[in-house]
């Protein structure tokens, strides 16, 4: 039911009102002046009020903007006994839904309540799913109580409300995008456009394009102007992700774009304005990169201004059994199940596995185990290699002849033959330094 407050100092034409409105399915809060009225508003669940323009204690016209002070959502209809052009227009300034006078307008009051309350419901649900957006993106959305994660998520936090730079590292499936997400919502940039961009997905003439945008007649199929992700992020926030796999040609052109907010679409000749924050994610170490010419080193400095590292999930194993859950919870709604159980065997699995994939290989693992399961999880809805995998060895010792060995041998070696440099030992080994650093760490290599 629809409340409708009626503000007005004639206790008969009110009470006439009321009666009227409650027949027609609404139900009806009075009151005989402003203050009062404004009361009303406080305390209760209004939708609609309709407000008598000459109060004992003051001005309808002054009270719309008063109303819409305290609840912006409340639609006020303002009724008069005489038709004043003068206040009419003040009144829609001040934010009233209509302007009528008694009498001449009776019939009208019943399908505007109607028009009002539809208006109402709208801003409501615009209202509730801006929420839900919020919540979506925001760092609470973000599964885990681990220090690794949580040291993650406060420095994200402390980033965010400033125009900054961010680069996010880490494995692929970390939950880079979720973190971007994070930034832009909790920035002053969130109710902009948020534009997201794999710069893996695409080779170097659709890259640009994409970016850059183009005018019609450009090259042959450019049939009408487009307008590029740059120019879409204006005011907004870019995430570049997989920006290490961005040709060295485009680097410049973004590079001078960071420097400017200004770049030129393709095929045009006039410079287009773009004001945004960058957030870039990468799986590589554009520092290692940089040094070795696979990365502008003077884009690298102006991305690494602010660094976020996230972690691998063999470094969150205290994080696996709510993702576990999470994610039980959202497949088991999606397929019309009852919330499937795991067996403690099953929850064992995933948290001894190495998870190469990260978040996003558990999550597809999850999904499949309640595809096939149903009453509970148990390890053989599994993948095979996960059923067949072996826990770490306890005390960091490992067997002669398992992968973990031969691998730790190796670079070993490797790093014996580079005499300790670091990045000669990852060059070497063709991986990320931040990947090499963790194998030392795993492996107890000095």
């Amino acid at each position: 039911m629809k409340t409708v407050l009626i503000i007005d100092d004639e206790e008969k034409l009110r009470a006439l009102l009321a009666r009227i409105l409650k027949s027609e399915g609404f139900d009806v809060l009075e009151a005989g002046d402003c203050k009062s009225g404004l009361k009303s508003v406080e305390i209760n669940d209004i939708d609609v009020v309709l407000c008598d323009v000459k109060l004992p204690d003051g001005s309808g016209v002054d009270m719309v903007s008063k109303i819409k002070q305290k609840k912006s959502q409340v639609e006020v209809i303002l009724l008069t006994a005489y038709g004043n052009i003068t206040d009419g227009v003040q009144a829609m300034k001040n934010g009233a839904f209509d302007y009528i006078v008694k009498g001449d307008d009776n019939d009208k009051i019943i399908p505007l309540l109607h028009r009002a309350i539809e208006k109402v419901q709208l801003q409501k649900r615009v209202k509730e799913l801006e929420k839900r957006v919020e919540d979506k993106f925001s760092f609470q959305s973000v599964i885990g109580k681990s220090k690794a994660i949580q040291q993650a998520i406060e420095l994200a936090q402390r980033v965010a409300p400033n125009d900054t730079n961010v680069l996010l590292t880490g494995e692929t499936g970390t939950g880079k995008e979720v973190f971007a997400q994070g930034i832009h919502q909790a920035s002053q940039r969130s109710g902009k456009n948020f534009v997201a961009l794999n710069c893996g997905a695409f080779g170097k003439d659709i890259l640009e394009s994409e970016l850059f945008g183009y005018k019609q007649g450009a090259f042959t199929g450019a049939n009408k102007d487009k307008k590029g992700l740059i120019e879409e992020a204006n005011n907004g926030t870019l995430f570049l992700d997989e920006i290490g796999e961005m040709p060295l040609e485009l680097q410049a052109k973004l590079l001078r774009v960071l420097e400017t907010n200004e770049f030129i679409k393709l095929g045009d000749t006039k410079t287009t304005k773009s004001n945004f924050r960058l957030i870039a994610a990468t799986n590589r170490d554009l520092k290692v990169e940089s040094e070795e010419k696979r990365f502008r080193s003077d884009l690298y400095f102006r991305l690494n201004v602010f660094q976020i590292q996230l972690p691998p999930l063999r470094e969150r194993v205290k994080d696996i059994e709510p993702l576990l859950q999470f994610f039980v919870n959202q497949f088991s709604a999606k397929m019309n199940k009852k919330t499937l159980t795991y067996s403690d065997e099953f929850l064992k699995k995933l948290e001894t596995y190495k998870w190469v994939g990260n978040i996003r290989e558990l999550k597809n693992v999850i999904e499949r185990a309640v595809i096939l399961s149903d009453d509970q999880l148990d390890i053989e809805s599994l993948p095979f290699e996960i059923q067949q995998s072996e826990p770490a060895a306890k005390n960091g010792q490992l067997s002669a002849f398992s992968m973990e060995s031969i691998e730790k041998l190796h670079i070993q070696k490797v790093l014996n033959y580079a005499k300790g440099n670091k990045a000669e030992t990852a060059r070497l080994l063709e991986i990320g330094i931040a990947t090499l650093y963790r194998k030392l760490e795993e492996y107890n290599i000095h």
